[in-house]
């Protein structure tokens, strides 16, 4: 089928070349509607609740919230995993689901069981917008000098939230930073009582007080009217002006018994940047599953042209510190300059190998093909590419089958003696015949070579969680290369060589061929007639190879660099913002002082939004660095996170630090539930014991080598003041509990009564006590109660809060983790100068022997080790699997068990070769390495099938055993170097490249140059010398040493 096949494409080269050039550009159409990001999104689908209640303990937001919640959804279809963060007046609750499961299936079907919730009235869980990495765009809302950060927050969420938020692209966008205006009534007690009015009769004149009705309509002569009673509030005075009660007909106003004034919320979070300690700011969030450059742009255009058309009083503007376009871009730029460095040498090698720069671009033609072919079918299927997907491609293994057809077809071309043959098509010319005879002779071999590679991949398709989505892609976009280079190879080929090349060329050996060919020569006829000790000596090499693979670190994968950093500081948890501040701010200052610094941002607690579960002693920090060819020369970004590292522990005490980057953070938060790149999560009920167990688990790993940045998270030490009612005195005196409860939420907390309207903005109206009269536990203790009164004539009675039962200060929750419907607390650390496996596997020895768990409570090893576990345990199953398929591929193909384990007996050398890339690398062993040894398993097993193919042609035709290994081994030295030197070349620019986003790509890329180097040299004397050794001996009939020579 295949000789059919190429001789229809010989006999019709016209056609051929038209549909080759309407490939292109179709694929080039197609390259322009692919959707390129940065990096591959490795999380599940995964959806995020959230439900406030301003002024909840964590324990009563755990009991009425969050354990109602988790309730409602266990039963969604397709849900692996349910975490939820308790803390101060917020309930979050992640789900993740599995892999492969529809986001706007599952986002529906938890809508649909959030109704079965039965939560506090007035509580309403909404779905977060946000995601891992859909985050793209960051920046600063700056006025002129003297505008306050009131003024500012109230533009950022009338003005600037509504117009982003309606950019197509956009999810939401969240706010940071600032004060949100509100109107306020401070009861001043005094008063109050002196008129004798109580709290709730001034909340409800107050309520009543705002609003505007209608009268229908009446007729004016002949015009109908419409009617209106307008009796909204719209400023101050009006609140001011409000009737509580008459005493002696004289009005009281709430003026006489309040102090109104405008003033803000209760903040949760803070933000500051640089030298400024209170900026608003705010995160525009990219819809699920939208294109990153796409919405990017758009926002830009919006940015601007909010920035231009007066949306914005003078000298207010938004100014932009964080984009992820630029990360798009820079990471584009790394895989183009990869790719046209690694195009450019392939063509050298073909050009070095062959001396003919027509067969070079011959193989160059392969190329386009393969790529467009891939973007193609990715664009169909509506994915995306990446970094991975195609930066980690190498384009010498996509043109192997092109390099041995070209080589084959070059070499009868020059050695063929002119003439016709008996099987040559009527239709096909002498020359056109030798390139049909020397591509079919190789056809079968790059067939199988093609099906054995992409089976060689099995392993990568099998994979799960976070390594199945960043190296699925690149699997699946190896799969259409290979398929476009195939194609290619059997029909492009052969077309522009019978029009590159002419009727009759002279093969001329390069210097570089004629020197290897003769080292090659001697070496291999001492290696073949000395088989014995040849394989000894083969054998004890790969034992020293393989034995320093023993010797490599482990880790999950090497981080993605992304050119900034995301600092976490975990302060006191009893710390309120205010007092935090000043630390944030002085954080700020010793992180700005390091050269390759662009700015610095802080974000304490968290945004009215709820999006981020954190409190006020919790200080996150995104640090955008300066390219790193502006940095001081010398400094590596692990030297100087070093440096930063034990500068802030020794200068911030008590305050725990780690460091990470920006989509990683958000991704290992979204994965495991916790904020560290790797965690211990211990489980069980009781919170002091869980924070027990925490502390004696820290100390033991901080003693293990390797270890950096370990801290616990604090479930406890909240301070609250507990009113806590006596039910029997309440009752004497016709107390309900909710009487009491509304008192004391309003009377401490404040509540809102109303709302005030200026223009297209809304502000909250609240009624609170002054701040004397609840400042302090006594003060609070003394908050007046009205007695229940059925006479409204008689005068109104009060009894002290303190009366009614207990106040008193007591410590609690600050932070409740549940996973599972389990409590557990995370325990979070950073590994440094060690490998990861290593370090963990030691940390696991001393807290086996050193911190027995009591029963009920259990140990879980989370974050990336946990993820290298499954990764590894995958892998140690589907390898093997894959390595029997492709020896069932060889046995179709040779119908030899022996012939088949000759042809895969190079693949353990070129494993020894990647293991000795890592190892010059000084690279850990990772998932990134193990994908590059499994590309190595095609291309190892095509230089088996072209030596023992050539070794069965020339015993066939009754050449002895010996000179036919010998002769078919120097036939296909070219091709065999060609093809694993090409393999090799192709990734030496993602090997040796330092730039953003080429640190995933460099130990795939260190283990395929290492093997690739290894390879060639090892198949030529290695399978040769076992070829020897298991194939029966025949003696040679008339070979003599001038064809050996050859």
């Amino acid at each position: 089928m295949l000789r059919s096949l190429i001789a229809f494409c010989l006999s019709r080269r016209l056609l051929v070349l038209v549909a080759f050039a309407a490939f292109l550009g179709l694929g080039y159409t197609a390259f322009l509607a692919l959707n390129i990001e940065a990096y591959p999104d490795p999380a599940p689908p995964i959806i995020e609740i959230i439900a406030q209640q301003a002024g909840q303990s964590p324990e009563e937001v755990e009991r009425y919230i969050t354990i109602p919640i988790e309730v409602a959804v266990a039963s969604t279809p397709g849900l692996k995993f349910i975490r939820s963060n308790t803390v101060y007046g917020l309930g979050f609750i992640r789900l993740q689901f599995e892999y492969g499961r529809d986001y706007h299936f599952v986002r529906q079907q938890t809508i649909n069981r959030l109704k079965d919730a039965v939560l506090p009235a007035g509580v309403t869980p909404v779905i977060s917008p946000a995601g891992g990495i859909s985050e793209i765009f960051r920046y600063e809302l700056v006025g002129p000098p003297g505008m306050d950060v009131m003024r500012l927050k109230a533009l950022q969420d009338w003005v600037v939230e509504r117009k982003l938020r309606i950019v197509p692209g956009v999810a939401d966008v969240a706010v940071l930073g600032g004060k949100t205006k509100e109107f306020q009534a401070e009861i001043n007690l005094d008063r109050m009582m002196a008129y004798g009015l109580t709290l709730p009769q001034i909340m409800t004149a107050i309520s009543a007080s705002n609003s505007n009705v209608g009268g229908r309509t009446i007729a004016i002569g002949e015009q109908s009217v419409n009617v209106r009673s307008i009796g909204v509030i719209t400023s101050m005075e009006d609140i001011g002006n409000i009737v509580l009660t008459q005493q002696g007909g004289v009005p009281v106003l709430v003026s006489d018994v309040a102090k109104v004034q405008i003033g803000y919320a209760p903040r949760l979070g803070l933000a500051g940047r640089d030298d400024k300690t209170d900026v608003v700011t705010g995160i525009v969030l990219m819809q699920k599953l939208e294109r990153t450059m796409d919405v990017v742009k758009r926002v830009r255009a919006a940015v601007e042209r909010i920035n231009a058309d007066g949306s914005l009083p003078p000298g207010v503007k938004i100014v932009p510190f964080y984009d992820r376009g630029d990360l798009v871009a820079i990471t584009v730029q790394t895989v183009l300059h990869n790719l046209l460095f690694g195009i450019a040498l392939i063509f050298l090698i073909q050009w070095v190998f062959l001396g003919d720069l027509r067969c070079a671009l011959i193989v160059a033609a392969t190329i386009p093909v393969a790529l467009f072919l891939a973007v193609m079918i990715t664009v169909m299927r509506g994915e995306s590419a990446n970094l991975l997907s195609v930066g980690a491609i190498d384009l010498g293994i996509i043109v192997d089958g092109t390099v041995i057809m070209v080589e084959n077809i070059f070499r009868h071309i020059a050695h063929h003696t002119p003439g016709v043959s008996r099987d040559r098509p009527a239709r096909l010319s002498d020359k056109l015949h030798r390139i049909l005879t020397g591509a079919v002779e190789v056809d079968k071999a790059i067939l199988f070579s093609v099906i054995i590679t992409i089976a060689a991949f099995l392993p990568l398709f099998t994979m799960q969680g976070v390594e199945g989505q960043i190296f699925g892609p690149m699997a699946r976009t190896y799969a259409y290369a290979l398929l476009g280079a195939v194609i290619a190879t059997f029909t492009v080929t052969p077309v522009l060589a019978s029009i590159l090349l002419p009727a009759h060329v002279q093969e001329v050996e390069t210097f570089v061929v004629r020197h290897i060919r003769g080292l090659y020569q001697s070496v291999l006829v001492r290696a073949v007639r000395n088989y014995r000790r040849a394989a000894v000596i083969a054998a004890v090499f790969l034992v020293l190879c393989l034995s320093l693979g023993l010797r490599l670190g482990t880790e999950f994968l090497p981080k993605l660099e992304e050119g900034n950093l995301w600092i976490r500081a975990v302060m006191p948890p009893t710390i309120t913002l205010e007092a935090g501040m000043d630390t944030v701010a002085k954080i700020r200052a010793v992180i700005s002082g390091y050269a390759p610094v662009q700015t610095v941002f802080s974000e304490q607690g968290r945004g009215d939004e709820g999006t981020d579960p954190d409190g006020s002693f919790l200080a996150e920090f995104f640090v955008p660095l300066k390219p790193f060819d502006a940095w001081p020369k010398g400094l590596t970004k692990e030297h100087m996170v070093k440096q930063m590292s034990e500068r802030l522990n020794r200068e911030f005490v008590g305050i725990d630090f780690n460091f990470s980057q920006y989509i990683q953070d958000n991704m290992e938060e979204a994965v495991s539930g916790v904020k560290g790149e790797n965690s211990i999560k211990i489980f069980g009920r009781d919170l002091i014991e869980l924070e027990r167990l925490s502390k004696s688990v820290k100390t033991e790993i901080s003693e293990v080598r390797g270890v950096a940045d370990p801290a616990s998270f604090n479930l406890l030490g909240q301070p609250n003041l507990v009113v806590r009612i006596d039910r029997a005195k309440a009752a004497r005196y016709g107390f309900s509990i909710s009487d009491i409860n509304s008192v004391v939420q309003a009377a401490i907390g404040g509540q809102e009564v109303s709302k005030v309207y200026e223009g297209e903005m809304i502000f909250a109206l609240t009624v609170r006590l002054a701040p004397e009269f609840r400042t302090d536990v006594e003060a609070i203790r003394t908050i007046p109660v009205a007695l229940p009164n059925s006479d409204a004539k008689a005068p109104t009675a009060y009894i002290r809060l303190g009366d009614l039962g207990e106040v008193k200060l007591v410590s609690g929750a600050a932070y409740i983790y549940r996973e599972n419907s389990q409590r557990f607390i995370p325990l979070k650390y950073s590994v440094r100068d060690r490998d990861l496996g290593s370090t963990v596997v030691e940390a696991q020895n001393r807290i086996q022997k050193n911190v027995p768990l009591p029963q009920g409570y259990s140990l879980e090893w989370s974050g990336e080790y946990g993820a290298l576990v499954d990764a590894k345990k995958r892998l140690a199953l589907i390898v093997p699997l894959s390595l029997l398929l492709i020896l069932m591929l060889l046995y179709s193909l040779f119908n030899s068990i022996r012939d088949s384990l000759l042809a895969l007996s190079g693949i353990p050398f070129a494993v020894a070769g990647g293991i000795l890339g890592l190892y010059v690398g000084g690279l850990n062993f990772s998932v990134s390495a193990a994908v590059g040894f499994i590309s190595l398993f095609g291309v190892s097993a095509m230089d088996g099938i072209l030596l023992i193919s050539y070794i069965r042609r020339d015993l066939d035709e009754g050449m002895g055993t010996e000179d036919a290994i010998i002769r078919a081994s120097e036939t296909r030295m070219r091709q065999i170097f060609m093809t694993g030197l090409s393999a090799c070349i192709g990734l030496v620019p993602a090997a040796i490249s330092t730039g953003i986003g080429s640190q995933v790509q460099q130990p795939l890329a260190c283990v395929i140059v290492g093997g690739m180097l290894l390879s060639p040299i090892c198949s030529l004397l290695v399978i040769p010398v076992l070829a020897r050794l298991w194939m029966p001996t025949i003696k040679k009939t008339g070979l003599d040493d001038a064809v050996l020579e050859h």
